[in-house]
């Protein structure tokens, strides 16, 4: 059997490898094993999951797993990854699982474990988790009798994530008088969203809340933002928020309809919280593809954006060791480290809401403050993800472009998915000429030597 663990958990095609109830049913049994706390007689990994079909073959499965191991299962349903970082915490859980394949399809799925402290796993968890799974050495651990685990739901979960979003926003400030169009992509925030908006008091527009197990991020949510600005201008909205299907990414729409990424969001935060101080070392966190003016913006302001490599684990994990307390991708997963452990779509969406009432303007005014370098980002399906660099025609082809991009104040990012088999091409150039004259060539040459193209 293949690695179990990519990028951000395990993914892939659900009742396909590694996506099989059978390595659900094994993950659990590690977990369980890993996370036993000697200092009770039981202990609890908690399990959540989005909107998706397979959901509820894998969360039976991972608890069947747990359970067999001695430990006991705290389910709490269709809950955002973010919202099962908190209640990790919350209930003092000894480790929380989500079941989301996040901006996937609805046929992919996938597990992400968090410790007990509301962080993803680290690198040498997630081995030792997959040496156990694919191993045999806890096959003959077997509790017994009063020893084997049992599974719960807490039926009140969703109430107290919402209690807890809505204290990440300030108290002398309401939302009354605001209309915000909550794009929830028929995923995991379809209940939680709107509410958490409407009870602080704006006129919520809900899209995307109807979820039927196979709708989910389909032409709605962060991956379809034009779908957002319709509706926004449509209904004369105030801005537009949407989230992916796993609630950890965000894309925002002003009230002229036009996209905001994660590079404005994280400009938007990170001037707002300078004024007000709260920007630890007038510093962030981006990856790699964040944009370049973001870095001349910092810069600007004074500040200094720290780059990682895409994901946000990456940022998490950098906040961490340099002690600071904003980062984020410009995918739209925005890292809030005062109020969150990982990406949460609603605080990053309430964050922005209060710059914009500090500020006392509207959205398109305030993401007037960094125009972006332009940029284009292509993906090709590749049958395999070979080492691109080792076939000359492409090592050829990357060189001259970084050549020639170095000399126009470019740059060039080209990389494989980590959750789908997928190779991604990120150009940036202040001549745009130059960016899709590169775009299209290496296009052509990656297909040509990666798809049989």
């Amino acid at each position: 059997m293949g690695k179990l663990f990519g990028t951000d958990g395990i993914r892939g095609v659900a009742n396909e490898y590694p996506m099989l109830p059978e390595i659900a049913f094994k993950v659990g049994r590690a977990i369980a094993y890993i996370f036993r706390n000697h200092d009770r007689t039981r202990h609890k990994i908690l399990i959540g999951k989005d909107t998706r079909l397979s959901g509820y073959m894998l969360e039976t499965a991972l608890a069947s797993g747990i359970c067999s191991m001695g430990g006991d299962c705290v389910l709490v349903g269709p809950i955002p990854t973010p919202g099962i970082a908190f209640l990790t915490q919350s209930i003092r859980a000894d480790a929380g699982v989500v079941i989301s394949a996040s901006h996937n399809p609805f046929y992919d799925n996938g597990i992400k474990i968090f410790s007990r402290d509301g962080f993803k796993l680290s690198d040498e968890l997630e081995e030792k988790i997959e040496k156990l799974c694919l191993g045999n050495e806890i096959d003959n651990i077997r509790p017994t009798n009063k020893e084997i685990g049992k599974a719960h739901r807490i039926e009140d979960a969703a109430g107290r994530y919402i209690s807890y979003l809505k204290t990440t926003f300030p108290k002398e400030y309401t939302l009354e008088g605001i209309k915000i169009v909550v794009d929830c992509a028929n995923g995991a925030f379809y209940k939680i969203a709107p509410k958490v908006f409407e009870e602080l008091g704006a006129n919520v527009i809900p899209v995307g809340v109807n979820p039927d197990g196979e709708n989910i991020n389909e032409g709605c949510g962060a991956l379809y933002p034009e779908h957002l600005s319709k509706h926004v201008l449509e209904s004369g909205a105030n801005l537009g928020i949407a989230l992916d299907g796993d609630g950890d990414r965000v894309i925002f729409c002003d009230e002229k309809g036009r996209i905001l990424n994660g590079d404005k969001i994280l400009a938007i935060l990170a001037k707002h919280m300078l004024r007000t101080n709260r920007l630890k070392k007038k510093t962030i966190v981006a990856t790699i593809m964040s944009n370049m003016a973001l870095d001349d913006f910092m810069e600007g302001l004074g500040g200094k954006v720290i780059k990682v490599p895409v994901g946000d684990r990456n940022v998490v994990e950098a906040l961490l060791k340099e002690d600071l307390n904003l980062g984020g991708e410009q995918s739209g997963h925005i890292i809030a480290l005062d109020y969150a452990t990982t990406g949460d779509g609603v605080i990053a969406g309430l964050q922005v809401l209060n710059a914009l009432l500090t500020e006392g303007k509207p959205l398109s005014e305030l993401s007037e403050i960094i125009e972006p370098y332009p940029q284009v980002i292509s993906s090709i399906r590749v049958k395999e993800k070979n080492d691109f660099m080792e076939i000359e025609e492409i090592r050829r082809a990357i060189n001259s472009a970084e050549e020639e991009l170095r000399k126009n104040k470019g740059r060039l990012n080209i990389r494989y998915s980590g959750t789908e088999p997928k190779i991604r091409i990120m150009i940036e150039c202040k001549d745009e000429r130059i960016m899709w004259k590169w775009n299209d060539l290496l296009k052509e040459v990656i297909s040509k030597n990666l798809c049989g193209e």
